[in-house]
């Protein structure tokens, strides 16, 4: 049985219309003088901490924690300004899902798995009503390798539930390839879903334990039932 389901934001709960990574844009534009800034970066998947660095190293910016903290201090001003000025959405079959999963006997523990620093994950989730659902998780301000945030967010949800979980019991939902390998880090199982930052088919060549197109395809009991369950191949 999954005990722990462990969802991206970006791409797989919400789409922003892009506030992310126009507030990394003004920040650096703000801060640092450095106009588009983002324009040599993929964002996908990748943590918040990651793309700074590589934008510090792009535009000769010493990577201090003062530095850091400039950045973060001013993204989370624009990200709250501009999420309300842009036309995002929660995605297609995001709040059933929540909910089957929320009616299950022996619910797993909902939680979070995401790039974003957890200021900008709420920032981002309480706007579209969704900060709440979430128990648990990992974030871009505990660690700057996405696949170390797998291993924070499974012990973290068995601190939780008072117990260790086998891998197969840790579901990792995500929409890019790095989301799937981010599974894989910990042996979890994986569904990708094509709403974000790759096609199903890019998503199926990384052999996902599941792939959909939308997370309306996704039936909760079946996929909480057993690491065999087939559906959506």
């Amino acid at each position: 049985m999954t005990r722990l389901v462990l969802f991206d934001i970006d791409g797989t709960l919400i789409s922003t219309g892009g506030a992310g990574v126009k507030a990394f844009a003004r920040a650096f534009g703000t801060e640092f003088g450095v106009p588009d800034s983002t324009r040599r970066v993929k964002f996908a998947g990748r943590t918040d901490r990651s793309l700074v660095r590589e934008l510090f190293a792009l535009h000769d910016i010493s990577p201090t924690p003062e530095n850091f903290h400039r950045f973060f201090d001013t993204y989370v001003f624009w990200l709250d300004h501009l999420i309300s000025h842009l036309n995002g959405t929660v995605l297609p079959g995001v709040h059933d899902l929540i909910a089957g999963l929320r009616r299950l006997e022996g619910p797993p523990l909902i939680g979070l798995l995401t790039g974003n620093i957890r200021l900008g994950a709420e920032l981002k989730l309480r706007h579209y009503e969704l900060w709440d659902h979430f128990e648990t998780g990992a974030f871009g301000d505990d660690h700057e390798d996405r696949n170390q945030l797998a291993a924070i967010a499974r012990d973290r949800g068995n601190e939780l539930l008072g117990q260790s979980l086998e891998a197969e019991e840790v579901l990792v939902i995500g929409d890019t390839p790095l989301d799937i390998a981010c599974a894989r880090a910990i042996g979890a199982q994986a569904l990708a879903v094509a709403t974000g930052g790759a096609t199903l088919q890019q998503l199926k060549e990384h052999s996902p334990t599941w792939a959909v197109a939308d997370l309306r395809q996704v039936d909760a009991e079946q996929i909480c039932a057993a690491r065999t369950a087939e559906f959506a191949r």
